[in-house]
This record gives structure tokens, C-alpha cells and sequence, in this order.
């Protein structure tokens, strides 16, 4: 099988070729960190018309560069959200259009759903059921992960998620954009313990993320050493995303391994901390490489793929989503609001 995936629900515009294999056999990444600089985070006008002008540049170049043809897909897979709701657009319109013209099924896929599979692309040992530390931009949560499409909610975050929160101190220290790469930077010079600042919600009991009055603090701090800073919020963001995946761990015993997806996977320092956990829990730790864990179609194509064996396609009339939970029936946590 062999699925062309596209993905443009933020501020990458991408297209790969994956087949049953888990072999990427092309893949091309347009970003525009130059286009949102100046602003500090990523303008959703200016890349969904970023969006317009690349992919279809790049869906040319993979199919070529792989040597294949729209006639010999198995399906084409594009992200419908969540995500901005332009960029979505442009490229679940994209998809449609290719499908259509080849004849070949649509799988709408949730770019959350992306992410957590993304592992098992990777990663072939990796079976269900696992629990699943999803951390992105907009989104932090743990899951039960049980299937393809089989999904369950076991906490979220009630107010910023951990992207935000590494974004958001980016700016407050100067440290530029993107934040969570500049912020890991910074932190490998600083001291982790230099800045007193808070573990929200840390031997609570409650499940749930919080990083709005870690974020605060930092503000408050401001003006010191800014490598301890950010030394000392990394360290706190890694004692809140353990604490709560321990908690996890609890209520899913049953989970095969501890997984972690999504851009802030990519932090070093995180992924060495849940490494430790996992070990500790005696049942192991998969992540994805970091090219997989930023926004990028390989895991779009790849979810297509395993949606498309799952018996899953979608009709041409399938909407894009600016919000779609992978847990729709969960309780909406308190205070979460949309990102529930």
C-alpha cells in the first residue's frame, strides 16, 4: 500500500509518500519561521497563503522524486484539523481534488491522530493498547491509546498546554521564535535549580496539566539570568509532565508502553525524563525521531495508511476542523473550555 499524506494545519506545509512498510519514500518540508518571526508566533493569514503557494509544488516533487504516479496510490490522506482553519482548508481541498481526479479514496485525518500513531511508523514493535503523553503546540493530554480510532481521554490540560507555555516564555525572555527549540537552547546553559518556580498541580491528585502560573512566574522572575530561567521552567514543565503521566500510568496498567508524540516531544531533557519512567514502570518508552514529532505528512500518510486497513475512508464532503477532540465522549475538564 502507498499513501500520499499532506499536512498544513499550522505553519508547515508538507507532503510525503509512506507505504505499508513504513518506508517514507519522499518527503518535502516547506516551513515559515522567516514569515512569522517579526510577529512572535504564527499568523494565520500569512500561512494559509503560504500554504497555497507550496503544496502543490511539493505534492509534484515527492511524486516524483518517488517515481510514481497518481494511479498508483492506495489513497490520498490529508490533515482536516484541528488546526487553523485556512491552512486546513487549503490542504483537505487539495486532498479532495487529488483523490477526485485519480479516483483514489480520501482519508480525512485528525492531525492528533497523526501524532499518535506516529510512533508506530517508527517503531514496529509498538502494539496496542498504550498510553500516550500527546504534548504539541495547542495541545497536552494523555491517552489511552487502544486502536486506531480507539481513543481515550485519561487527562488535558486546563488552561495553557505545555507548547504554549515553552512559546510564551520564549517571548518573555527574548529568546525568539520558535520558543521550545529556543528555550531548550538556552536551558543547556542554565542551572535548573537557580529560579525557585512553581510544579502547578504536582502531588495533587488531579490529572490534569496546568502551565498558565508557571508561565506567570517566569514573567515575575524576568530580569535575572535568563539560561537559569529557562534551565528552571524546563525543569518544571518535566516535573509536571511525569507527576501527571505516574498518575496515568496508574489508571492504565494494562498499556504496553509508555509513548510520548507531538512537537515538544522533541525536548531532550523530556523525553530523557519519561525514558526514566517508563524504565522505572518496567514497561518501556517509544518516541518517534525528532523529524517526526514536528508537524510533517509522513505521519499524516502513515495514519491515512493504517485508517485506510482499518477500513476507514471519508466522502468528498468530510469538513475541515478548526477543534476535533480524538476523544469526543470524554468529560469536559474544568476550565479546559475548547480544548477539551
Amino acid at each position: 500500500m502507498i499513501v500520499l499524506g499532506l499536512e498544513s494545519s499550522c505553519d508547515e506545509t508538507a507532503a510525503a509518500l509512506v507505504d505499508g512498510n513504513r518506508t517514507i519514500l519522499a518527503e518535502r518540508i516547506a516551513g515559515q519561521e522567516e514569515a512569522h518571526r517579526p510577529y512572535g508566533g504564527v499568523v494565520p493569514e500569512i500561512a494559509a497563503r503560504a500554504h497555497v503557494d507550496r503544496l502543490a509544488p511539493l505534492v509534484e516533487a515527492v511524486m516524483a522524486e518517488a517515481g510514481l504516479g497518481f494511479g498508483d496510490l492506495d489513497a490520498v490522506a490529508a490533515t482536516a484539523g484541528p488546526g487553523l482553519i485556512g491552512g486546513v482548508m487549503v490542504g483537505l481541498v487539495t486532498g479532495k481534488a487529488l483523490a477526485l481526479a485519480s479516483g483514489k479514496p480520501l482519508v480525512a485525518v485528525n492531525h492528533l491522530e497523526g501524532h499518535a500513531l506516529s510512533a508506530r511508523l517508527a517503531d514496529p514493535t509498538l502494539e496496542f493498547p498504550y498510553l500516550l503523553l500527546l504534548t504539541s503546540g495547542g495541545h497536552c493530554q494523555l491517552l489511552g491509546v487502544d486502536g486506531v480510532g480507539r481513543y481515550r481521554r485519561l487527562a488535558t490540560t486546563i488552561d495553557d498546554a505545555a507548547g504554549e507555555a515553552f512559546d510564551k516564555v520564549a517571548k518573555i525572555l527574548g529568546l525568539g521564535f520558535p520558543g521550545g527549540p529556543a528555550v531548550e537552547r538556552a536551558a543547556r546553559e542554565g542551572n535548573p535549580k537557580a529560579v525557585p518556580l512553581p510544579r502547578p498541580l504536582v502531588g495533587s491528585g488531579d490529572s490534569n496539566f496546568s502551565f498558565a502560573g508557571l508561565k506567570s512566574a517566569v514573567l515575575r522572575a524576568a530580569g535575572g539570568s535568563v539560561p537559569d530561567l529557562a534551565a528552571s521552567f524546563q525543569q518544571a514543565v518535566v516535573d509536571c509532565l511525569v507527576d501527571r503521566t505516574r498518575l496515568a500510568m496508574d489508571r492504565m496498567p494494562e498499556a504496553t508502553r509508555l509513548v510520548v508524540a507531538g512537537g515538544v516531544a522533541a525536548n531532550g531533557a523530556i523525553r530523557a525524563a519519561l525514558q526514566r519512567l517508563g524504565d522505572e514502570r518496567g514497561i518501556g518508552f517509544s518516541a518517534p525521531p525528532l523529524a517526526l514529532c514536528t508537524d510533517n505528512a509522513a505521519m499524516i500518510a502513515w495514519a491515512g495508511l493504517e485508517r485506510l486497513r482499518a477500513g476507514y475512508t471519508d466522502a468528498l464532503d468530510v469538513p475541515a476542523r478548526a477543534r476535533w477532540p480524538l476523544d469526543p465522549a470524554a468529560e469536559p475538564a474544568r476550565g479546559a473550555g475548547v480544548k477539551a
